[in-house]
């Protein structure tokens, strides 16, 4: 959980970000401001944009290990100054060969409203982390289609799925015969929790062993 609130609070901080940068950009258009040392600033960028580059390639390779919704958001934040550095490259040269002001609040805005989505769809995925909200539909299906290829699952009901980064979480009742014997179910439970992790790596699995028909609110096929 606190993954996911630090997300939301890196998207949060991102969109406070995205709104001061539309701000100064639409004060830039009221009151146009001419770029001066813009050999110097051109130089400066170029540095920071290759440290940042830097920065944003690792932090993705992290990401892709890890799933981390804070790392994420984090790599955005450090992607729109990226971004914000290579529109003040544009806006310095567009003032210094072409004489054209507007530029830098055009690029500003661009890039504000490109982070503005970004930083919504972090803050989308850190609440549906925080409220546990089911994995999508396909998820849950191949779920059902793993548990009742085995030919003694009869039905299957209350699959619960979530989801912590790069990890699931899966729950399930199995309903069988009811004349099997406890070893008999908990061979085949451990056996459909087998086919499920081969399927999902990372997923963590509990299996509840159910008589056919005894729960109200089963899932038919």
């Amino acid at each position: 959980k606190a993954e996911a609130i630090a997300g939301l609070a890196q998207a949060a901080f991102i969109v406070g970000s995205a709104l001061f940068l539309i701000f100064e950009a639409i004060n830039r258009f009221s009151h146009q401001q001419a770029l001066e040392n813009g050999m110097v600033g051109i130089g400066v960028m170029l540095i920071a944009i290759a440290l940042t580059a830097l920065l944003v390639k690792f932090q993705r390779y992290v990401v892709k290990k890890t799933g981390s919704i804070a790392i994420t958001a984090d790599s955005l934040h450090y992607f729109g100054d990226l971004l914000l550095n290579l529109s003040v490259i544009v806006a310095l040269i567009l003032s210094i060969y072409l004489d054209w002001q507007m530029a830098d609040p055009i690029f500003a805005l661009m890039i504000a409203l490109y982070i503005l989505r970004s930083a919504w769809v972090i803050g989308k995925q850190s609440l549906a982390q925080l409220m546990d909200q089911e994995l999508p539909d396909e998820v849950r299906e191949e779920i059902k289609a793993i548990a009742l290829q085995h030919p003694e699952v009869l039905n299957l009901h209350e699959l619960r799925t979530r989801s912590s980064g790069r990890q699931y979480f899966f729950q399930l009742h199995l309903e069988m015969d009811g004349e099997l014997k406890l070893k008999e179910a908990h061979q085949i439970a451990n056996a459909v929790e087998i086919e499920i992790c081969k399927a999902f790596p990372n997923a963590e699995v509990i299996i509840h062993e159910d008589m056919e028909g005894l729960h109200e609110g089963e899932i038919r096929e």
